[in-house]
C-alpha cells in the first residue's frame, strides 16, 4: 500500500500489488516505438509522385483514404493535407478495408487506392520499388506508398522524433541493468535510426500487431522476465502477455486497461522510476520478512518459558501481548519509511 501511494504520486498508477514485486524481478523490457520512445506526432516532410502523376493529386488520394483512420500516420496525413489546401480535397472513400500493420484499401473517385507500407503493396500485386524511397528509406523517414489501379502513383515521406528524454531514460534502464529491445510494426531502416538516437542496439522491426505478443512469448520462453511498454491497441495483446505490462497515460485506453502499471505523464522516466519504486518496494518486504521471522524466532520461545528454569524469568501474557505489538508497530514503520525513499535519481 505505500508503495502503491507513492507510485500514484509519482504518476504511477498501480493496479494490482502484485506488478510492483514483479517489475523488481524484471530482466528485459521490450519498447514500443511510436507513441513510446518517440514524440508520436508524425509529420509529413515530402511528397513524392512517381512516373506523370503530380504531388498535389498523391496527397490528396491519401487524405481521402485516410481521412476516417486514427492512426497516427494517417492523421499525420489528414492534417498535413487540410493545412495546404486550407479546405481538404473534397474526395471521400468508400468500401475501405484495414489491414493492421499494413494499410488500407478503398475506392476513390472510382479508382481502386491502396495506402500503406511496402508490405501491402506487395500484397495487392504493387511494384513498389523507387529509388525515392531507397533514399528516404535510408534518412530514417516512414513511408506511406499511394497506389492507383494496381499502380504506385507516389508515397509519402513522414519523421516522427524521438521524445527528449528518451535517450536518457534508456541509459538508466541499462544501467539497471535491464536487457532493452525496440519493436515496431515499422521498416527496419527507420527503427534502426530510432534506435540509434536514443541508444538501443536489439531492434525488432516490421513486427505485425499480433506477432508482439509473440516476440514477448520468446523472450519468456528463453528464461527472462519480461516488461511491455506501449501505447497503442497494437500492443495490448504483448502488454497482457508480459510479465508487468507498463502502458503510457496518453495512450488508448485499451492499453491502458490491459497494462498493469500506468505512466500517468508522458515521461519515459516513469518507466526507470516504477522499476526502483519495486526494488525499493521489494527491499523493504525482505527487511520486514526478516525482522519479523528473528523476532518471532526469539520471543516465542521466552513466550514459552525457556529462560523460566535457568533465571526464573517468564513473560506476563500482558507482556507477551506488548511484545508482540512492538513487532507489529516495528514492521508497519519500517514499511512508511518508504516514503522517504527517492525513485527519481
Amino acid at each position: 500500500l505505500v508503495g502503491s501511494g507513492l507510485g500514484l504520486r509519482r504518476g504511477i498508477l498501480i493496479k494490482r500489488a502484485s506488478a510492483l514485486e514483479a517489475v523488481a524481478r524484471l530482466d528485459a523490457l521490450l519498447l514500443d516505438k511510436t507513441g513510446t520512445l518517440t514524440r508520436g506526432r508524425f509529420e509529413v516532410t515530402g511528397v513524392v509522385p512517381v512516373g506523370s502523376a503530380h504531388a498535389a493529386d498523391v496527397l490528396a488520394l491519401a487524405a481521402a483514404a485516410e481521412s476516417n483512420s486514427t492512426h497516427p500516420l494517417a492523421r499525420a496525413v489528414t492534417d498535413y493535407a487540410l493545412r495546404t489546401t486550407h479546405q481538404g480535397s473534397g474526395l471521400s472513400a468508400t468500401d475501405v478495408v484495414e489491414r493492421g500493420g499494413f494499410g488500407l484499401t478503398c475506392v476513390v473517385g472510382g479508382k481502386r487506392v491502396a495506402v500503406g507500407n511496402q508490405r501491402l503493396m506487395a500484397e495487392v500485386g504493387v511494384d513498389a520499388v523507387s529509388d525515392g524511397a531507397q533514399a528516404l528509406s535510408q534518412a530514417g523517414k516512414s513511408l506511406m506508398y499511394v497506389a492507383v489501379d494496381g499502380q504506385l502513383m507516389g508515397l509519402i515521406a513522414l519523421a516522427d522524433a524521438p521524445k527528449p528524454n528518451a535517450a536518457a531514460a534508456v541509459a538508466q534502464l541499462k544501467a539497471l541493468g535491464l536487457k532493452l529491445s525496440l519493436i515496431t510494426g515499422d521498416g527496419r531502416r527507420v527503427a534502426e535510426a530510432v534506435g540509434k538516437a536514443v541508444g538501443i542496439d536489439d531492434i525488432r522491426a516490421e513486427v505485425l500487431p499480433g506477432d508482439k505478443r509473440n516476440v514477448v512469448k520468446e523472450l519468456q520462453d528463453a528464461g527472462l522476465r519480461v516488461g511491455m511498454v506501449g501505447d497503442g491497441i497494437n500492443d495490448a495483446p504483448a502488454l497482457a502477455q508480459a510479465d508487468v505490462g507498463l502502458a503510457i497515460g496518453s495512450g488508448t485506453d485499451v492499453a491502458k486497461e490491459t497494462g498493469d502499471l500506468v505512466l500517468v505523464r508522458d515521461d519515459l522516466m516513469d518507466v526507470v522510476r516504477a522499476i526502483r519504486l519495486g526494488r525499493a518496494t521489494l527491499r523493504k518486504i525482505k527487511q520486514n520478512l526478516f525482522w519479523a521471522f528473528f523476532y518471532n524466532l526469539a520471543a516465542i520461545p521466552i513466550a514459552a518459558g525457556v529462560l523460566y528454569p535457568a533465571f526464573g524469568l517468564a513473560l506476563r501474557p500482558e507482556l507477551a501481548g506488548l511484545a508482540m505489538s512492538l513487532s507489529s508497530v516495528s514492521v508497519v514503520t519500517n514499511s512508511l519509511l518508504l516514503r522517504r525513499t527517492n525513485i527519481t535519481e
